[in-house]
């Protein structure tokens, strides 16, 4: 990976997405998910503990990967505990469509209100060094 020098991107600001009814969209995060703000739900690295954290922007050829979502982008969030968070999905009646364990990391899926997919990813090891 090429490094950059003078001023630089230095992470993820947001994801801005229109959806049919604000309010319950926002609510359906903050009631499901735990995360809300004053502009909607946001989330702080400052409370990210695990080594070398990121974020990552991908790119597909297809929308193969974020079926069986509606919308031809998907949200991947970072959690601490996967088993525990997905456990707390299912008691709340949430659908978790799958998970799987690639060792990198632990990976769950389900369906915001709007049909946005949603990622769910506990980061097991650093990333790759540069």
């Amino acid at each position: 990976m090429a490094r950059i020098t003078g001023p630089k991107i230095t992470g993820l600001g947001g994801v801005f997405y229109v959806v049919k009814d604000p309010e319950a969209t926002r609510a359906w995060y903050r009631d499901t998910l735990g995360i809300d703000g004053e502009y909607g739900p946001m989330l702080r690295w400052s409370e990210e503990t695990g080594d070398a954290p990121y974020s990552l922007i991908s790119h597909f050829k297809d929308d193969q990967y974020m079926k069986p979502g509606t919308a031809s982008f998907m949200i991947n969030l970072r959690v601490d505990d996967l088993d525990g968070f997905v456990a707390g999905l299912k008691a709340k009646g949430v659908d978790v469509l799958d998970s799987v364990d690639e060792g990198y990391g632990k990976f769950a899926w389900l369906l915001d209100p709007d049909g946005v997919k949603i990622e769910l990813w506990q980061q097991c090891e650093a990333p790759p060094a540069d």
